[in-house]
């Protein structure tokens, strides 16, 4: 498989961090969408990020499509969204209000960097978004009393959740302040300690304008 994307994209590295902790080989491109525009639409007609080639030459083009196909390859038992209800759906909310969240900050982040003049009324609904998706990501976190969201073992929404919090922290720093969100901090700092988040990770790195 050849997996598309620059790892500071929290949805290319969620699909990194899943292949790995699977153990599924792949190689990693890191283009731009922006830099590398060209190269991803040959495989990618909308050239966005991240895109999964397949080995059959097979193209996914989105991140949830990519880890339900993954999951599809291992056994049940190891499938990091869960196969059964109400286990499933409660997943799917956790990783979708956290990839929500993280599209809400890429949105607040090409506002600044393409419109000389920004709309402050756009702007503000991304805050507000970002900071009453945290809220709830927070309170949910606060009640688990295990290591990871959903039982012993990590799964998918652990990753959305990490992934976008270092997303959004190093794309907006300042904008989540981190001590109003202490579960959110245990969890993050718990999943990025891991030899598979260590391996895929970089650096925010701004697009040109």
């Amino acid at each position: 498989m050849i997996l598309i994307g620059q790892y500071d994209s929290p949805f290319v590295r969620r699909v990194g961090i899943a292949l790995t902790l699977y153990g599924m080989s792949f190689e990693h491109r890191p283009w731009s969408s922006f830099g590398d525009a060209e190269k991803i639409r040959r495989y990618n007609p909308l050239t966005r990020v991240p895109t999964l080639v397949l080995d059959d030459g097979e193209v996914l083009i989105e991140s949830h499509v990519m880890l339900d196909y993954l999951d599809s390859l291992v056994p049940a038992e190891r499938a990091m969204f869960p196969r059964t209800e109400p286990q499933r759906h409660r997943a799917l909310k956790v990783a979708a209000l956290a990839t929500g969240l993280a599209d809400k900050g890429v949105g607040l982040f090409y506002e600044k960097l393409l419109h000389r003049e920004q709309s402050e009324l756009w702007v503000e609904r991304c805050r507000t978004q970002i900071s009453e998706a945290l809220k709830t990501l927070e309170t949910d976190c606060a009640a688990r009393a295990g290591d990871y969201w959903f039982g012993p073992a990590i799964g998918h929404a652990d990753i959305a959740v990490a992934a976008m919090l270092r997303f959004v922290t190093e794309a907006h720093p300042g904008l989540v302040p981190m001590k109003d969100h202490p579960a959110l901090a245990r969890h993050a700092a718990r999943c990025e300690a891991l030899p598979a988040f260590a391996a895929i990770q970089q650096p925010f790195i701004p697009p040109a304008g």
